[in-house]
C-alpha cells in the first residue's frame, strides 16, 4: 500500500528543492528525517521536505488498516516540480523596467512498505 503527498506552489525554486529531494529518494522514512534534522539548519527546503514527509506518513497510518511503524516505511518516489513563476518590475534607470521572477515548486512524495514490491 502506498500513500502520497502533494505541498503545491511553495515559495521556493525548483533547483534548490532538488538538492534536498535527491538526497531522500529511496531512503526509509526513519533515515530521511535523520538526514532532514541535519539539513534544516543549511537549507529551507529541507523544512518544506520535511512537513511533506510527515504529512505523507500520516496519510499512510490514516489509510492503513493495521498499526504500521515508521520504521517499516520508504521513500518510494520524490518528485520536485516547477510551478507558476511570479513576475515582478523593478524600475531601472531612463524609465526602464527590470523583470524579477519568483519561482515556485510542487512537491510530491509517495511513502510505501517495505514489503510491497509494486
Amino acid at each position: 500500500m502506498k500513500a502520497v503527498a502533494k505541498v503545491k506552489n511553495v515559495r521556493y525554486g525548483v533547483r534548490k528543492l532538488r538538492l534536498v529531494t535527491d538526497l531522500m529518494r529511496g531512503k526509509s522514512v526513519d533515515e530521511a528525517f535523520a538526514m532532514l534534522s541535519i539539513l534544516r539548519s543549511r537549507k529551507k527546503g529541507a523544512v518544506i521536505v520535511e512537513c511533506a514527509l510527515k504529512s505523507a506518513v500520516a496519510n499512510f497510518k490514516q489509510k492503513s488498516p493495521a498499526v504500521v511503524a515508521s520504521e517499516e516505511l520508504k521513500i518510494q518516489s520524490i518528485t520536485a516540480d516547477g510551478s507558476t513563476i511570479m513576475k515582478r518590475i523593478r524600475p531601472r534607470s531612463q524609465g526602464r523596467a527590470f523583470r524579477i521572477e519568483k519561482p515556485m515548486s510542487h512537491l510530491t512524495i509517495v511513502v510505501s512498505n517495505d514489503t510491497d514490491k509494486e
